[in-house]
């Protein structure tokens, strides 16, 4: 039976799309999207959603005395779906442990930075303006920190002495729409396990790539 996934968005959801794409072409084959939520009604990937008659659900925390009510609403909701995985996808709440302890292990998000560098918001521009040679983006699970948890997958993007913010925030964004599916394909299928802090990946070689490595600005210095 496939896994069902909850996606939580806030804005735009261009990964949302990135995912629904994924799940459709069967790169993501164990899973399907179960619904779609939002804390924000005239969030445009809500749209994106019904557009591929996916269910949606709306939830404003504004409308909530606090944010554990919000969360015990959002909690039941989600089991309504039977939801096995939360994917985090553009949701600007900090959850907190509440939320986190019903779906221990299950919640993963996509964060704008190689972490541990860079967490919170506005990773890109913090890197940017940090002077980095290399920045990039993170698949990793959700634990009560904010973006401290065991990373999954992250992708590597140069940043180019003719950037700005708002392209490194576009290249960044390209890796993003690529490594959050092959995350969400890799959880669904069974394949990652967790030995304390580390994600493992079952039965991957690694002999073929210990040299690999890279050099920002590069220049031949032969």
């Amino acid at each position: 039976m496939k896994k069902k996934l909850a996606v939580l968005i806030s804005g735009s959801g261009t990964n949302l799309q990135s995912i629904i794409e994924n799940v459709n072409s069967g790169f993501i084959s164990n899973a399907e999207i179960a619904v779609v939520m939002s804390n924000n009604k005239d969030a445009y990937g809500l749209k994106r959603a019904l557009n591929y008659k996916i269910n949606t659900e709306v939830l404003e925390h504004s409308n909530f005395s606090s944010r554990e009510a919000f969360e015990d609403e959002l909690i039941r909701i989600l089991n309504n779906y039977n939801i096995d995985f939360v994917v985090l996808a553009g949701f600007m709440r900090i959850l907190t442990k509440n939320f986190i302890s019903a779906f221990k292990n299950k919640i993963i998000n996509i964060h704008p930075a190689l972490l541990p560098s860079f967490q919170g918001e506005d990773a890109q521009v913090q890197a940017f303006k940090y002077g980095v040679k290399f920045a990039g983006c993170t698949v990793h699970f959700v634990d009560e920190g904010v973006d401290t948890g065991a990373i999954i997958v992250q992708a590597v993007v140069p940043v180019l002495q003719k950037d700005t913010e708002e392209t490194l925030k576009k290249r960044i964004l390209n890796q993003e729409h690529k490594i959050l599916p092959y995350a969400i394909k890799l959880l669904t299928e069974d394949k990652l396990f967790l030995d304390g802090r580390k994600v493992l990946l079952l039965n991957q070689e690694t002999d073929d790539m210990k040299d690999i490595f890279m050099i920002n600005p590069y220049s031949d210095l032969s």
